[in-house]
């Protein structure tokens, strides 16, 4: 199941042309992606490592994982929601399974800045993290 929902943001972002448009593509995600409850922004649900305050929520729900996310940069906004959305309702085995190197397939390194990229490695980092609770 991750596989299959990472790989239809590969196909969208493979079917836009221009990075200009792909970043905004992402950013446009961000701003529509449902807002989380501001009780949630807490230095616990952060992600360390960003270049803007990042969060990223689990919630278990029988033996499954469902994200919530957000971020006050539009850019990382975007990202960290379609993590959450590609890793939502999946298992901690499934995560743990997952390997993260088929998010390259994104080419997030030619489309982001070094730091952006280090910051959507640290948005992996916290999904395995919260797998392994």
């Amino acid at each position: 199941m991750i596989k299959r929902k990472l790989d239809r943001y590969v196909q969208v972002l493979n079917n836009i042309d221009d990075d200009q448009d792909k970043y905004l593509w992402i950013m446009d995600f961000g701003k529509n992606s449902k807002p989380m409850e501001d009780e949630n922004r807490t230095r616990y649900f952060e992600v360390a490592g960003c270049q803007s305050q990042t969060w990223l929520v689990p919630h278990f729900i029988d033996d499954k994982i469902y994200f919530t996310a957000d971020s006050a940069a539009l850019i990382s906004k975007g990202m960290v929601c379609i993590i959450a959305d590609v890793y939502s309702g999946s298992t901690a085995q499934d995560i743990n399974d997952f390997d993260q190197r088929e998010f390259e397939k994104m080419n997030l390194n030619t489309l982001l800045t070094p730091g952006r990229n280090n910051g959507v490695n640290s948005m992996l980092k916290k999904i395995k993290y919260y797998a392994t609770e």
